[in-house]
């Protein structure tokens, strides 16, 4: 690799450090290169990614950016997973290393906050951004469906006793 080439990945990386909502950073030694596409594939379903560099390109990258903290994470075979949603990430890194010890979990950075073992695992039990929309939208739409069934529940009682009355009226 070229300093040409060095150069652009300490850019790429630059800015998967500022834009991510998330950077987890684990060890990956002894993962096969299939196990490792599952990985990607993975992260890709949740719109992360996962990616592969050069530790001490990676520490350069991270000089002066609000993650600078996870630089002492960067040693040995490290693989970076990131994602713009604060949880998707995490979320697939833990579900990922549940089924394969291989994988083993440093930390990472939400933002400037530095995340240990255990933050990474508390950050991936939050709810993504998906599902507190869900959530929102759930709440939001509740009060319409309870008027709509209010505002109709009258026609139906008044259908009802029209049926009864009616129903009385054939007996007798």
């Amino acid at each position: 690799m070229d300093r040409a080439q060095k150069e652009k990945l300490v850019e790429e990386l630059g800015q998967i450090f500022e834009s991510s909502g998330v950077v987890v950073v684990s060890h990956y030694e002894g993962l096969t290169v299939a196990e490792m596409q599952d990985l990607r594939a993975r992260a890709r379903e949740a719109g992360g990614s996962v990616r592969v560099a050069k530790n001490r390109l990676a520490k350069i990258a991270l000089e002066g950016k609000p993650c600078a903290s996870i630089a002492d994470f960067l040693t040995g075979m490290t693989v970076l997973t990131y994602s713009e949603d604060p949880v998707a990430a995490a979320k697939v890194v833990e579900d990922f290393a549940k089924t394969n010890s291989k994988l083993e979990i440093l930390g990472g950075a939400m933002g400037e906050n530095a995340l240990d073992r255990a933050g990474v695992e508390a950050v991936s039990k939050m709810p993504s951004r998906e599902e507190l929309i869900a959530s929102i939208v759930g709440c939001i739409g509740a009060p319409a469906s309870n008027i709509a069934g209010a505002i109709g529940a009258p026609a139906s009682n008044i259908a009802s006793i029209l049926s009864t009355i009616e129903e009385k009226a054939e007996a007798a």
